[in-house]
């Protein structure tokens, strides 16, 4: 009996097989001390101005300085922009990466390399989403240390990252769609918000459900179909941690923002990134390990919306943009989130990342703008096992380039999965059977707690 793949969906109809990341993982490598149950991976597309937010150089010349002045935070000796007030106020709960650098100076390669860790193979705008490219740290972490309990281990929203082509490293690539994010870009900031791949049609029960689980089981137990179809390998395994999603009231009472008050909703902020921050708030809570919150699905350039490529190529300020959209939007949502997992006490065991793919440059350009930086930039880590009030690194009077201790995407990654209690030398192995080691930088010491 030869059953094509096509055979296989019809048969298993309801779209199950198109819920991503629901295969059981098997553990490999070593298991170190779990300081981070979950992360909440905040990627700030088109790379932020570390000189206009995070770290200021209020000695430099007014074409490097810019129009902000700094304040001192809450943190002793950690100023930042006057534009966030509100992250001054929490300075103290976080560790600042003032030293982080590459060299990738396009948008697609740069957010490849800050969304896996992994150097692209090429630094071109045509760099192309491809299958043997590397997976995102959301699914290494489905593949060695998955959820339980019928949860997705990685969720990954609103948007999907473009400049032109589609960005790499959003998926798990190589490991097989099975460890892919459960993706969805609706809008949680909508009034009818919700997620109908966690809903059953209609006109089905959960004993017709089962029947088709029994079904499939069936034809799992075909030997010759296990040989010619690797697609039919374990697919009981899958089918049966599709329906725990699909049946589990933890899954679903996450993604039901109604739950939350009206206060703390309009706190987090009535956009799509505040809804979304929230949003990822209740899936740590629930369980789920690894949550990438996208600011935009566009580098940006505008005043309301998209990311932080601010350049001035279109006739859009700089200024205006970062005055009317991104600081204020970035002064509401960040501190309301860590203030939220404290007060819950969850900001122990939930490590925050607030990074974008580059920084920008120090000189503002002739048309007012700044172009794209990667030689120096800044990251932003609280929770799951990091320093709090602390400032690692540092870059020089410019911000042009790391004075002290440089620190490199690869170097962040491995600091991600040591805090996860992964080990950071764990190998997996791509279509070819090649090992890979999931990271090949080094866990930075200095901001561990």
């Amino acid at each position: 009996m030869n059953l094509s793949r096509r055979s296989l969906l019809q048969i298993g109809g309801l779209g199950l097989l198109s819920l991503p990341g629901l295969l059981r993982a098997e553990e490999q490598g070593g298991q170190r001390k779990v300081r981070a149950k979950s992360v909440i991976f905040l990627h700030q597309f088109g790379g932020p101005t570390h000189l206009d937010t995070f770290d200021m150089k209020p000695g430099a010349p007014d074409n490097i300085r810019g129009q902000y002045q700094a304040i001192q935070s809450k943190a002793a000796g950690i100023q930042v922009c006057e534009k966030l007030p509100r992250l001054a106020q929490v300075m103290d709960k976080v560790s600042l990466i003032r030293s982080a650098n590459h060299t990738m100076k396009n948008h697609n390669g740069a957010a490849y390399y800050s969304l896996t860790g992994r150097v692209p193979p090429i630094d071109d705008i045509r760099l192309r989403d491809t299958l043997e490219l590397f997976p995102a740290y959301g699914s290494i972490v489905d593949k060695l240390a998955p959820a339980k309990g019928g949860l997705p281990t990685f969720v990954a929203y609103p948007h999907v990252l473009r400049d032109g082509s589609v960005t790499p490293g959003q998926h798990a690539s190589f490991l097989g769609k099975q460890h892919s994010p459960l993706l969805f870009t609706q809008d949680p900031n909508a009034a009818d918000f919700r997620l109908p791949e966690l809903s059953l049609p209609e006109n089905l029960t959960l004993d017709r459900l089962d029947n088709r689980r029994q079904v499939l089981k069936l034809i799992d137990q075909q030997t010759e179909l296990m040989e010619i179809s690797p697609t039919a390998q374990g697919i009981d395994k899958f089918v049966d941690k599709a329906l725990g999603m699909l049946t589990s009231s933890k899954v679903k009472e996450a993604f039901d923002l109604s739950k939350e008050p009206k206060k703390l909703r309009d706190q987090y902020g009535r956009t799509t990134y505040g809804q979304g921050c929230l949003l990822a708030r209740r899936l740590v809570e629930a369980g789920v390990r690894f949550v990438n919150v996208y600011f935009a699905n566009n580098i940006g350039g505008r005043t309301n919306s998209g990311g932080w490529d601010t350049h001035n190529f279109d006739g859009s300020a700089m200024y205006p943009i970062l005055n009317e959209y991104l600081l204020p939007i970035t002064d509401q949502t960040l501190p309301t989130l860590l203030e939220d997992l404290e007060s819950r006490g969850l900001l122990d065991s939930t490590l925050i990342v607030w990074m974008g793919e580059f920084g920008r440059t120090p000189r503002i350009n002739d048309r007012g703008g700044r172009d794209h930086w990667p030689q120096c930039y800044t990251v932003l880590m609280a929770g799951g096992g990091i320093k709090r009030g602390h400032v690692h690194g540092a870059s020089d009077r410019s911000g042009a380039y790391p004075a002290a201790d440089p620190v490199k995407p690869d170097d962040l990654a491995a600091t991600m999965f040591h805090l996860l209690g992964i080990n950071p030398h764990t190998e997996i192995y791509d279509a070819l059977n090649r090992p890979f080691p999931i990271a090949d930088g080094q866990p930075i010491a200095g901001v561990l707690a």
